[in-house]
């Protein structure tokens, strides 16, 4: 777009808050928020940079969103750069999105929080504290029956789920209530997001009454807790936080640029003591102050879902004061300290950095090594199958950011039982293929699928990956000679390489946890339904089928255990005792 393209199309845009994209065919160049769109828009015709000149240059329309409050429009700018990966945003790397609440467009629409809500949905947010969200939405739930499950387990329901009962639904998917009653509910949940906050507060303020006339009290305090998180939903921001009269948990941040990129050493400290290290990458931007933009690009994208601290201490200003005005807001301190003892933590945090920066640590080589279409590899997700001759199959997803074990993204999944390492691992690899293309995965992609096993799985993988389309590159790992094997080649790396032992460490973790869940299954199962008189192993087969683990099977009704060919009334009585 020239000059005269940018005034053109600025000329048509609301003089509002929210968020503009810079795009070309399908592909965001970049994403921006501004308090007046029609304004900031405007002034991209005289670009102040010449990486910025080539991203307008390059695009050739240029899209935008209104929000409330700038507020929003800062967490709906981060949102975005997570979900796009646009070229000419700085992007935090290994980081998550603000969670949504979406409707669905669907006769009967499906509530649910969310990070990648479908383009037809009725969508709010974003917020900051996604557990905040969560109460609210179960509030909701609770109060209007509003459906939480997937299209595929509301079609063709013979008979209310377990949700019906536990009075979290009130069960359209088979005629309990009317389509247009539930649509009314529907609309009294959508007035709540809109602002109307008595729609939810009034009838929880009338239970906690009603649970503390009764002596409930129990009930009544958890009603009462409910009760002051939807109330302050609105009040000044869902997300905000109080302020603590002393600060307990402090971050001190520290940036050190080497290149095209840049790497931001977290310190945590609570009650005075540092009990954390973390690291993080970003692409470096252009521009005169780097550091000073890579803090406030690290500051709105690193607190996507987490606790705020009572403080951040950072080695300069951010150039964002929008950033700045959020984290005050939310009774947050930010300063950059002169001298003392948190100047000394600033600067603990900057040889952090700068130790990072400076040396290889083996994620740059593996990526030169494979031929990555990157210039490091942040983030590597590593398989393995677990089962006994066929067995309680079982499959392990954990996750390693920068070298590191991210906890709070492994994933583990049962498998059909069946004595065969290559279909197994097939399974695994499309589960987790076709969650990430159908956005129910929240986690980022990573960009490393790391396969523990040889040739045959690999194969099996890379055959998964094409036939669901998930463009993501696989290796694996034998364990024999701990060759690496990729599509092309065989890599017999030393014994002290470092990027091996990035791998190893991996595919170590990957054996632990899925070795770990087959043992919990099958003890599980072996002492608990194989002791049960009238089980044998068809039947414990068909329960395991229908119920999916023996925790569903524990969960399920009488009358659902009946439903399953080989339980009679006297087998299902005793699973009740017995479970």
């Amino acid at each position: 777009m020239d000059a005269g393209a940018v005034t053109e199309r600025a000329n048509a845009l609301p003089a509002d808050p929210g968020v503009y994209q810079f795009v070309a065919g399908e592909t965001v160049l970049y994403v921006g928020k501004a308090v007046d769109i029609r304004a900031r828009v405007r002034s991209y015709a005289d670009p102040r940079s010449e990486r910025i000149a080539r991203m307008v240059d390059r695009a050739e329309t240029i899209d935008f969103a209104v929000t409330d409050t700038e507020t929003q429009a800062l967490l709906l700018e981060a949102n975005l750069i997570k979900r796009h990966h646009p070229r000419y945003n700085v992007r935090l790397k290994d980081d998550k999105s603000y969670p949504l609440v979406q409707l669905t467009d669907h006769p009967v629409p499906r509530i649910e929080v969310t990070r990648d809500p479908e383009d037809s949905a009725t969508v709010f947010g974003p917020f900051t504290d996604k557990g905040r969200v969560e109460t609210v939405v179960k509030a909701l739930r609770e109060t209007y029956g509003l459906r939480g499950c997937s299209d595929h387990k509301y079609a063709n329901r013979e008979r209310p789920c377990l949700d019906y009962e536990m009075g979290l639904c009130t069960a359209p998917c088979t005629g309990e209530i009317a389509h247009d009653s539930y649509r009314e509910d529907v609309e009294s949940a959508v007035r709540f997001f809109q602002g109307e906050t008595g729609v939810l507060s009034d009838p929880l303020r009338r239970e906690m009454e009603a649970a503390a006339q009764d002596e409930a009290f129990e009930r009544a305090a958890n009603l009462r807790d409910r009760l002051d998180v939807v109330e302050s939903f609105h009040g000044g921001g869902e997300e905000a936080v109080a302020a603590q009269s002393d600060e307990r948990a402090v971050d001190i941040l520290g940036v050190a640029l080497r290149g095209d990129d840049a790497t931001v050493a977290r310190l945590h400290s609570e009650r005075g003591q540092l009990v954390d290290r973390t690291r993080h990458h970003l692409d470096a931007p252009e521009g005169e102050d780097r550091t000073a933009a890579v803090l406030s690009a690290f500051l709105a994208q690193f607190y996507a879902e987490r606790d705020l601290p009572d403080a951040v201490v950072l080695s300069e200003h951010p150039d964002d004061r929008d950033v700045v005005n959020w984290l005050e807001f939310e009774g947050v301190g930010v300063r950059v300290p002169g001298a003392g003892r948190e100047a000394k933590l600033v600067e603990l945090a900057l040889k952090n950095a700068r130790r990072r920066a400076g040396r290889d640590d083996g994620l740059a080589t593996l990526a030169r090594e494979l031929n990555l279409d990157v210039r490091r590899v942040s983030r590597i997700e590593g398989f393995d199958v677990s089962h006994a001759q066929g067995k309680a199959v079982v499959g392990s997803d954990v996750c390693f950011v920068d070298g590191a074990a991210e906890t709070g993204d492994y994933r583990r999944r049962r498998l059909p039982e069946r004595n065969d390492d290559f279909a197994n691992m097939h399974e695994l690899i499309r589960w987790r293929a076709t969650r990430a293309l159908e956005g129910r995965d929240d986690r980022p992609d990573p960009d490393l699928l790391l396969i523990d096993g040889g040739k045959g799985q690999l194969n099996a993988a890379l055959d998964a990956l094409e036939t669901t389309g998930w463009d993501v590159p696989a290796v694996g790992i034998a364990k024999d000679r701990e060759l690496v094997i990729t599509p092309e080649r065989t890599f017999d790396w030393p014994d002290d390489a470092p990027h091996l032992h990035v791998l190893q460490r991996v595919r170590d973790e990957a054996h632990r946890f899925a070795v770990q869940y087959h043992q919990t299954l099958r003890d599980e199962v072996k002492t608990v339904l194989d002791d049960v008189s009238g089980i044998g192993p068809k039947t414990r087969r068909a329960l395991l089928t229908r119920f999916g683990s023996v925790e569903g099977i524990r969960e399920a009704s009488v009358e659902d255990l009946l439903d399953v060919p080989g339980v009679g009334e006297k087998t299902a009585d005793e699973l009740r005792r017995r479970l």
